[in-house]
């Protein structure tokens, strides 16, 4: 059986190609060592055009989820209204080809949530957000950025409370280190507006070797440094995986209070 590693906050696990070997939750692993063996360049360049999320292997998650509630925060200036439900969000643009899969579960006893509707945005690889409604500081008064909705969408979850978009990883911009908003409604009712991060040793990696990100200059904030990150962010912190080809996958569990 093909043997697959999923990096839980920088320590790498050995998994199945079915489940993850991971059993403990993701507080308990604060102080795991960060490393990847990877480089910038082992991903491929230019977006998701040559990617079929299809074809990519099922989304690798601890065996055991993560059954604490998501801390909410805030919805931010760049929120847009009407985002088009989808798998794809990236538009074409430019980026290393990022898998996210994100699992809703009942934080009180991990039962899965079906049918959540899951809108998730973030910046493209210049670190600027889409859409006519978003704040100036978002779009950066870019014409391409205004007149697109690159890098968001929503979906429905399944029966596992499983949803997976394709999509590119995030670019940085001042003041806050690389992260994705999520919304999430049941039944028409808005029960979590968060916030999900990245790995600093991993964005030091992808900005600083791959190609569609080395020219920008070295970004100002770090997880450790962010105003709006939670102050104990383990449990909204991605875990990851490279998948053949080229693609990263990236997953988390987020647990509802109700």
């Amino acid at each position: 059986m093909k043997r697959r590693t999923l990096v839980l906050g920088g320590a790498a696990i050995a998994a199945s190609s079915v489940i993850a070997a991971a059993i403990w939750p993701r507080r308990h692993v604060v102080a795991a060592a960060r490393t990847f063996d990877w480089k910038g360049t082992d991903f491929l360049s230019g977006g998701t055009k040559s990617v079929a999320l299809e074809k990519l292997p099922a989304p690798l998650f601890r065996t055991r989820p993560n059954c604490v509630v998501t801390i909410a925060q805030t919805l931010g200036p760049c929120h847009v209204n009407d985002v088009p439900p989808r798998q794809n969000i990236s538009e074409g643009e430019a980026g290393l080809p990022l898998r996210l899969a994100l699992r809703i579960v009942h934080a009180a006893d991990c039962r899965p949530v079906e049918n959540a509707d899951i809108e998730i945005w973030h910046t493209d690889h210049r670190g600027i957000y889409s859409g006519r409604e978003a704040a100036k500081m978002c779009t950066l008064g870019d014409v391409e950025a205004i007149s697109g909705l690159a890098f968001r969408g929503r979906q429905l979850t399944d029966k596992a409370g499983q949803a997976s978009f394709l999509t590119a990883y995030p670019g940085w911009y001042s003041g806050r280190t690389p992260h994705v908003h999520c919304r999430i409604l049941v039944d028409g009712k808005e029960l979590l507006v968060s916030q999900v991060y990245f790995d600093d040793v991993l964005s030091d990696i992808i900005y600083g070797e791959h190609p569609d990100y080395r020219g920008r200059p070295r970004r100002d904030t770090r997880n450790d440094d962010d105003g709006l990150i939670p102050q104990d962010a383990t449990d909204h912190i991605f875990d990851f995986e490279k998948l053949d080809g080229g693609v990263l996958s990236a997953t988390i569990t987020i647990g509802l209070s109700s």
